[in-house]
């Protein structure tokens, strides 16, 4: 039993390891803010909670693993939340995505965003 479950933890780390070192590579490589902010924050996410669910099947059933689901929750709740702000705050701000046309970033009414 502990053999599956050590393989199943260390599956559960590689992919992790996989999506925030996917998302560090996002965030040199992309061309704007808000391709960046995409690629962390879906990656970071999946990552972190790939990562954490790894340590609760380490742990077993203990407070440890009760500790680990709440902070697993609490970042699947406010790591999108925190990424969907950042872009809000940007595009109030006029931060313009890299190669959209100005035409583009128009709403219906005639009035830019």
């Amino acid at each position: 039993m502990q053999l599956l479950i050590d393989t199943l933890s260390w599956g559960f780390i590689l992919a992790g390891v996989f999506f925030v070192f996917t998302g560090t590579l996002g965030m040199l490589r992309l061309p704007d803010f808000y391709t960046r902010l995409h690629g962390a924050g879906i990656t970071d996410t999946l990552g972190t909670e790939l990562l954490l669910i790894a340590m609760m099947l380490q742990a077993g059933w203990s407070l440890v693993t009760v500790k680990l689901a709440m902070i697993s929750l609490f970042i699947f709740f406010t790591s999108p939340t925190a990424t969907h702000a950042l872009a809000n705050a940007a595009n109030s701000v006029g931060l313009r995505p890299f190669g959209v046309p100005a035409k583009d970033l128009e709403s219906g009414n005639g009035e830019k965003r």
